[in-house]
């Protein structure tokens, strides 16, 4: 079993350190999407309140992930997808408006 090490990955300016048994290289590329992802909807939507841009990113990945499995044909997952999209869209909504 690997050891588990503590890396250091920046996202909106603020360092986070993560314990992880995977590469650091991953870690960083999956903190370079969160990054991407708030600056998406940050542009998207207009929020500056970190928490909701934070949240609207998280929504927007679970979303993504849930149409990825949904490609591999489970139905319950595209149910999930179809839900979170009607969230997304309506937390994007309120904070434009």
């Amino acid at each position: 079993m690997a050891s588990r090490r503590s890396v250091a990955v920046r996202i909106r300016g603020r360092e986070f350190r993560i314990l992880t048994d995977g590469g650091e290289e991953r870690l960083q590329r999956v903190a370079g999407l969160v990054e991407q992802t708030m600056a998406r909807v940050e542009r998207g939507t207009g929020a500056v309140d970190t928490l909701d841009v934070a949240l609207l990113a998280a929504l927007n990945l679970a979303r993504e992930l849930l149409e990825l499995r949904d490609e591999g044909g489970a139905p319950a997952a595209a149910m999930d997808a179809d839900r979170l999209r009607s969230l997304v869209e309506q937390a994007e909504s309120a904070l434009a408006g």
